[in-house]
């Protein structure tokens, strides 16, 4: 379901608006719709030096590690005990 959204704007940026949005190929509420999907998908990235941090605080810690081919047939063995009668 659609909703209406009604934003105030100048004249001056109604007119960027509509100037920008031919050229884009779009319509006037097209190119806003996709300007707002845009600012939104940007700043759900959110901070980069949080993200960082986060990493770094990972890379911190030891975990068990090996090659892939023996992790699944670890998985795979472990399988096979539970399904033993």
């Amino acid at each position: 379901m659609s909703k209406r959204l009604q934003v105030v704007v100048t004249d001056e940026e109604l007119g960027e608006i509509q100037r920008s949005a031919p050229q884009a190929g779009l319509t006037a509420s097209e190119w806003v719709r996709q300007s707002l999907r845009q600012a939104r998908r940007a700043s759900a990235a959110g901070d980069p030096a949080r993200k960082l941090a986060v990493i770094r605080a990972a890379a911190e810690h030891e975990f068990p590690t090996a090659e892939i081919a023996d992790m699944l047939a670890q998985i795979q063995s472990g399988y096979r005990e539970r399904l033993k009668p």
